[in-house]
């Protein structure tokens, strides 16, 4: 084993579970110690934060902080999965919505962790 030590700032891409890319890091660096702060899905991009040996012990710190997600819906579209990766399996036309509706129906499919939610029109 090496005495590898750090943070890194990985710019997970979609495709990889979190799990991947600690395997990779660990054959990398050749260090079993290696762990993330946070778990983000397959679809996910984003940014992972690991730590690497020793610094392992500072990832409470950052698990304890708000984080911020982006991510984008596609109304009248679904899915046999219920996911983007899925096959679509009907659409519907969707009506004009102002952001009040979008955030007041969006406000209904979260938990309680959530602190706010902004509609952000492409």
């Amino acid at each position: 084993m090496t005495t590898s030590s750090g943070l890194l700032l990985i710019d997970k891409p979609a495709g990889l579970t979190s799990h991947d890319v600690v395997a990779r890091l660990r054959k990398l660096f050749n260090e079993r110690r290696i762990g993330h702060a946070g778990t983000l899905d397959p679809m996910a991009t984003g940014l992972l934060v690991v730590a690497i040996g020793p610094s392992t012990r500072l990832l409470r710190f950052a698990q304890a902080q708000s984080k911020h997600y982006v991510g984008t819906v596609r109304l009248g579209t679904a899915t046999d999965s219920l996911d983007a990766d899925g096959v679509v399996v009907a659409t519907a036309a969707v009506p004009e919505l102002s952001p009040e509706q979008v955030n007041a129906l969006a406000a209904t499919m979260v938990g309680p962790s959530v602190r706010s939610l902004r509609w952000c029109p492409l």
